[in-house]
């Protein structure tokens, strides 16, 4: 039995995953479920975030999805570990959930010549530790140094991304995370949302210093484990479909995925299995 991979966000962030993924692997079929009526994650506490992203993907699991992605830094800190070791064994032995932030550790050593690394989060995925714990293991003695930026969601999401009421939350917080190393060369953007504030932060941010493309990242470690594991490659099915799914108004959604997306979209509503 073939079906779709999952990708789940909290909203509309994982979208930038999802648009390279689908330029990378544009063959498979992709299932896309925002929990935009429980959004946004970022603030929410530990046991919450981990009862959303179970829930929803469990709803995946049940549309058929041998495969899920967390596309969003904030359920991949704060939901995976315990899902992949505590959930599946029990509810889905033979089906996967992967999420952004191994991937991306796994190589964000490289984008650095200092060995000092500047991370953009929201301010759970910072207090989480995640990119910290896993940066240590993949390459030890590296400095990392986190920046919380609470308002940089809500100014993508109420499309300000792009004005100048942006500048100031913008520059304040790359201020901020220079001070903490000005030998800082390269900076993750550790929320999905983010690359659409990119042209802003290349506005603030010294010319010197390197913006590391998550998604591309996340696409690539994809390609790497659909051919190290067949088994699983076997059971995504490759039709060229994308479907949309949002648990709040697909109104609302078409709308704004467009910007996120980088093309139209058409949503169904989708209440979660309680």
């Amino acid at each position: 039995m073939q079906g779709a991979i999952g990708v789940f966000d909290s909203g509309y962030g994982g979208l930038t995953i999802l648009k390279e993924l689908v330029k990378q692997l544009p063959s498979y079929d992709y299932m896309y479920l925002g929990d935009n009526a429980r959004a946004p994650y970022g603030t929410r506490s530990f046991d919450t975030v981990y009862h959303y992203t179970l829930e929803c993907v469990k709803h995946l699991f049940a549309k058929g999805c041998p495969l899920v992605i967390l596309a969003c830094n904030t359920a991949s800190a704060k939901a995976l570990r315990n899902i992949q070791q505590l959930d599946l064994p029990h509810i889905a032995p033979d089906r996967r959930v992967l999420g952004v932030i191994r991937p991306t550790t796994e190589v964000i050593g490289d984008f650095s010549h200092t060995g000092h690394i500047g991370i953009f989060a929201t301010a759970g995925t910072v207090a989480s530790e995640s990119y910290l714990v896993e940066i240590e293991k993949f390459f030890p003695g590296t400095q990392v140094f986190q920046e919380a930026c609470p308002m940089w969601v809500p100014l993508i999401e109420n499309n300000e991304y792009d004005k100048g009421g942006a500048d100031y939350f913008v520059k304040k917080h790359i201020d901020n995370l220079l001070k903490k190393s000005p030998a800082i060369d390269a900076v993750l953007l550790g929320c999905t949302h983010y690359p659409l504030l990119i042209q802003k932060i290349r506005q603030f941010l010294p010319t010197h210093i390197q913006i590391i493309n998550q998604a591309e990242i996340v696409a690539r470690s994809l390609t790497d484990y659909l051919h190290r594991h067949p088994e699983i490659d076997e059971r995504c099915s490759k039709n060229g479909n994308r479907t949309f799914y949002t648990t709040d108004s697909t109104e609302n959604f078409d709308k704004q995925s467009a910007v996120f997306f980088g093309q139209n979209v058409k949503s169904f509503h989708q209440d979660l299995i309680h």
